[in-house]
C-alpha cells in the first residue's frame, strides 16, 4: 500500500482491501501452473482484482501451506530417456 501524508488529497490512495501477495518474482512452474514467487495459481493471479475480500483472504491464508514447485527431482536425463521410450 502507498504511504500517504495527512493531507486530504492523498486519502484517495488509501484502500481497505487486502494487498496482493506478489513478490515480483513472476515465474509460473510448467507442471503445477503456480507462481514460484507468490504460490498463487494462474487463475488466482488473473482473477485477483475481481475477487471479493473474503476470497482474497482465503487465498492468503492458504499460501503458507502451498509448494509452488515439486520438492523432488524428476530423475534427470535417465528418467527423461525412459519416459521417451516407454
Amino acid at each position: 500500500m502507498i504511504k500517504t501524508s495527512d493531507t486530504s488529497t492523498d486519502k484517495i490512495w488509501v484502500r481497505a482491501e487486502i494487498e496482493s501477495p506478489c513478490t515480483k518474482v513472476c515465474q509460473i512452474h510448467p507442471e503445477t501452473r503456480m507462481c514460484l514467487g507468490c504460490a498463487r495459481s494462474i487463475d488466482e493471479i488473473g482473477g485477483w482484482s475481481k475477487m471479493t475480500p473474503d476470497q482474497r483472504s482465503a487465498v492468503m491464508a492458504d499460501l503458507p501451506n502451498r509448494s509452488p514447485a515439486p520438492n523432488t527431482r524428476r530423475g534427470g536425463r535417465a528418467a527423461r530417456l525412459k519416459r521417451t521410450f516407454d
